[in-house]
């Protein structure tokens, strides 16, 4: 079994266990086959929040549900399925930077998935997990191994 400490998971995917989104069971399926908790940044659990709640004012979900997301998600850093992790934005930023300069223009990734795969790397993460494309390619590219959760 494949332990949480080995991935970077980028919040869009995670958001998939809090929504009712094409990729949802694959993704419950991944992260039940993973022991321990995964590391979300500050930034990371601000993106989950405002996904959820961006899905309620879109209407996708109802006030209970989203109440009920939010507190699911709470939930899952208060009972150690998330860890809270820190990131030396500086560092994290200007990595951020470097692979903006080096990959966009022929990859077209936008800035929140370059962050992400600037996180992965700050943090030491190998695998990175997304169904991104764009991500994954950018990823891929500097060199980390891309798991894309399937059914």
């Amino acid at each position: 079994m494949a332990t949480a400490d080995e991935f970077y998971t980028d919040p869009s995917a995670l958001l998939k266990l809090y929504l009712n989104e094409p990729e949802s069971r694959a993704m419950a399926a991944w992260r039940a086959k993973v022991s321990g908790p995964l590391a979300v940044t500050h930034h990371g659990r601000v993106e989950l929040i405002n996904g959820i709640s961006l899905a309620a004012h879109r209407r996708f979900l109802s006030d209970a549900a989203l109440t009920a997301a939010l507190a699911a998600l709470d939930d899952d850093f208060e009972v150690g399925r998330y860890r809270q992790t820190d990131l030396l934005w500086r560092s994290a930023l200007k990595r951020a930077g470097e692979l903006s300069r080096r990959h966009t223009p022929t990859l077209g990734t936008r800035s929140l998935d370059v962050l992400h795969v600037a996180s992965a790397l700050e943090l030491g993460l190998r695998r990175f997990v997304s169904f991104d494309e764009r991500q994954q390619n950018l990823a891929r590219a500097v060199g980390l191994k891309v798991v894309s959760p399937s059914a």
